[in-house]
């Protein structure tokens, strides 16, 4: 039993041998990844080809959201959203999944070791006896038993599992990201629809409005009507004023509701009534916001950073088919005792030791193997142009953005304009028409561009509101 250790030690040696042979000799085949270049512009296109750039540490995407969107209903809507959401969620559950892929694609580069034991036990009656008219029965026991410990291992001499753990840490980085891209752009949904829920708060209450005022005209003419001073043709227009504005309700209503449901999705909750009175939410944005310089978005972007990641991946995998060209290596070697009795299972000439190593080269394979190079080669390009397009786009995000905050304020200054002169055009047309001086067409025909134009204004303050959530987001803002 001393020296029961011994086989043990042996088959150590023959592993820690072979591992340190195939380290001497590994290497890794595959190209090296290489950045994309891609010719960043000296300034973001403004409005009316202005350039637009500003202090590199003063960029609006640099700052939190609770710090651009200060309405308190609006940043309690994003704090729920940012911990119940569906999307964000999954997308974290995404990462964890690849982090267990990373385990285990890593796992292929080292050797797998097993133990095993059998024993048996067996009494099995061997003689009969009969002595003075009785009967005795003698056993004969047998115990036999064995102890093994197996390894195998594939020497990763080109590198193929290297690189695979490579892509599948690439793979994680990009899920990284892309649950990041998924926070901003969650963020960024988030209070789009508080804005524009809120706008169409505003349209329903210009709608009441335009509502009340409008069926007082009808019971005027309808007195007049009665009075024999107005003919039945001005009570039928100032009807269909009335009806118009009674038509439009319900479908704001309509919208309003709906608007309320998907942002209790974007919450993660069922539909149900959510919050919005805040009356600063359609307030125009200031117009020198600081967008930083265009380089900024290479590292701010988390579609960017995905994109490259996704890039990372697939060079890695033009590696993995390269190394499928080479020989691969089999190692796998076994050490175990056993004996027919528990006293010598242990025993040192009972042990037995063996190694076995395999060596495979492909010699043909039908084209599979140029073809899997091929698709690996085609798809990192494939994903060069991707990436190049993602920066292409978030360039465009910024110039878009910058654009309609520029003209977004100049479509709502003239649609204040044409509201004061719509509502001064209809508080003419009624003096007229109860001077007798004109029909009730033309106050039915001013009352209605009042209408459309109060409606329009609603519309451009929501413009020029969303502009800071485009702002915001285009350069990265939201993720961090």
């Amino acid at each position: 039993m001393s020296n029961s250790p011994v086989w043990f030690k042996r088959a150590y040696t023959i592993i820690f041998a072979a591992a340190l042979l195939a380290a001497a000799a590994g290497c890794t085949v595959g190209p090296k990844y290489k950045q994309p270049t891609y010719p960043t512009p000296p300034a973001f296109r403004g409005a009316d080809d202005a350039a637009v750039i500003s202090d590199a540490q003063g960029s609006l995407g640099d700052e939190q959201w609770v710090q651009v969107f200060r309405e308190p209903e609006l940043q309690d809507l994003i704090r729920k959203a940012l911990t119940n959401n569906y999307d964000l969620r999954i997308a974290a559950q995404r990462i964890l999944e690849q982090q267990a892929q990373v385990q285990i694609t890593r796992s292929q580069q080292f050797p797998t070791l097993s133990v095993g034991g059998t024993g048996v036990g067996v009494d099995i009656p061997a003689i009969n006896n009969y002595t003075g008219g009785g009967s005795n029965s003698i056993s004969n026991p047998i115990v036999a038993g064995s102890f093994s410990l197996s390894a195998a291992w594939n020497p990763d001499f080109w590198g193929l599992y290297r690189k695979q753990t490579e892509a599948a840490r690439a793979t994680l980085l990009a899920q990284t990201w892309a649950q990041r891209a998924v926070r901003l752009t969650l963020v960024q949904e988030v209070a789009t629809a508080y804005i524009q829920l809120r706008a169409l708060d505003r349209q329903v209450e210009v709608t009441r409005q335009t509502l009340k005022a409008r069926q007082e005209s009808v019971e005027l003419t309808r007195r007049l009507e009665s009075g024999g001073s107005v003919p039945l043709s001005d009570l039928r227009q100032a009807e269909q004023l009335l009806y118009t504005a009674t038509s439009e309700l319900p479908q704001l209503e309509q919208q309003v509701q709906q608007q309320e449901n998907g942002l209790r999705l974007l919450l993660g909750e069922n539909p149900g009534p959510v919050a919005h009175t805040d009356p600063n939410a359609l307030t125009p944005p200031p117009q020198d916001l600081p967008t930083g310089i265009p380089s900024q978005l290479l590292e701010r972007r988390p579609d960017i950073q995905q994109s490259e990641a996704q890039l990372k991946a697939a060079n890695a995998n033009i590696g993995v088919a390269r190394a499928q060209f080479f020989p691969q290596l089999s190692i796998s070697a076994s050490a175990g005792v056993g004996g027919n009795a528990w006293s010598n299972i242990f025993d040192s000439n009972s042990r037995t030791i063996y190694g076995l190593g395999s060596l495979a080269q492909p010699l043909f394979e039908g084209g599979k193997l140029r073809g899997q190079l091929n698709q690996a080669k085609a798809t990192d390009q494939e994903l060069v142009i991707t990436y190049q397009k993602t920066i292409s786009g978030a360039f465009r995000d910024v110039s878009n953005a910058l654009i309609a905050l520029n003209k977004q304020r100049v479509y709502r200054e003239e649609q204040e304009k044409l509201v004061a002169a719509a509502q001064d055009s209809a508080r003419l047309a009624r003096l007229r028409y109860e001077g007798g001086s004109t029909a009730y067409l033309e106050v039915l025909t001013n009352d209605t561009n009042l209408y459309s134009a109060q409606l329009n204004l609603v519309t451009a303050q929501q413009g020029e509101a969303l502009t800071l959530v485009q702002l915001y987001s285009a350069p990265g803002g939201g993720w961090q």
